[in-house]
């Protein structure tokens, strides 16, 4: 797990949220200002918004050597197996599937990203760090899918490193590996990028500031080099927006309309491309 010193190349969290609170006044008030206080560290406070339930009627069912992906909002995807499996990322009390997953991912960065009161009809609920302390290991397969960790580290609200402290889950299926980033906040090694093997289709949290900074995630990005990115995580079409303008220049960009897109091996874009999913 390499070193990392995020105070090298991240403003602290108080002067972060001083320009957020600075352009919350140019802007006006946002729909969830009236709302409760947030939990500390979920800025934006997407914990302050009602829960948003995806209808299951929603999610498109794969053929054969597919895999049906719907983008549920802020970091949760719901991904659905040729048998039927589905894993929900990033599983947590806010923005979550209405449909129960069989297996679900969490990571510990913020409360939008885990769960204090988790479906109890989930199979397998697979924390990205160790309780107890040190890093989290997953392997599960259940049916035709399979589900594994890698470790990464994050900031602690101290301004120091939590070691382990977050995971990129892998899952693989229909032929596919697709790779969550979670919360990430720093580039991969060369080990992690080994442990986490060839990537079809990358979620990629892509906010600039509360993970990872634009160039270091360009540069994750092109480092594991997936054929389809799917970006996630930000708060604001102008965010949205900014990654896009970014990667412009060596991807393909395609808008859908649905929330839902069916993948396989055999419809991957011969060209890099980036699929927005509407759902932030």
């Amino acid at each position: 797990m390499p070193d990392v010193s995020f105070a090298c190349f991240r403003p602290s969290l108080r002067l972060v949220a001083a320009l957020f609170a600075a352009a919350l006044a140019l802007v006006g008030p946002m729909p969830w200002a009236a709302a409760e206080d947030a939990v500390p560290g979920c800025i934006p406070p997407v914990s302050r918004l009602a829960p948003r339930i995806m209808l299951a009627a929603a999610t498109p069912k794969p053929g054969a050597e597919e895999l049906a992906i719907t983008f549920v909002g802020h970091a949760t995807f719901l991904i659905e197996s040729p048998g039927g499996i589905r894993v929900a990322t990033d599983y947590n009390d806010y923005v979550r599937p209405a449909i129960t997953p069989e297996i679900a991912t969490m990571n510990k960065a913020h409360s939008t990203h885990n769960s204090t009161r988790p479906d109890p009809g989930i199979a397998h609920l697979l924390r990205g760090w160790g309780p107890a302390g040190g890093e989290a290991k997953h392997d599960v397969t259940l049916g035709d899918v399979r589900v594994r960790n890698v470790p990464t580290n994050i900031r602690d609200y101290g301004g120091g490193t939590d070691y382990a402290g977050n995971s990129i889950f892998v899952v693989e299926s229909g032929g596919l590996c697709v790779a969550h980033l979670g919360h990430l906040h720093h580039t991969l090694s060369r080990e992690q990028l080994l442990r986490m093997g060839k990537i079809d289709v990358l979620l990629v949290p892509v906010d600039g500031s509360w993970t990872l900074d634009l160039e270091g995630m360009v540069e994750v990005i092109e480092s594991i080099g997936a054929p389809l990115v799917i970006p996630m995580h930000y708060f604001g079409r102008s965010t949205l927006e900014r990654f896009l303008d970014r990667m412009g220049a060596r991807h393909v960009i395609v808008r859908d309309v649905s929330p839902s897109i069916v993948v396989s091996r055999t419809t991957l874009p011969p060209r890099p491309t980036v699929r927005v999913l509407p759902g932030s």
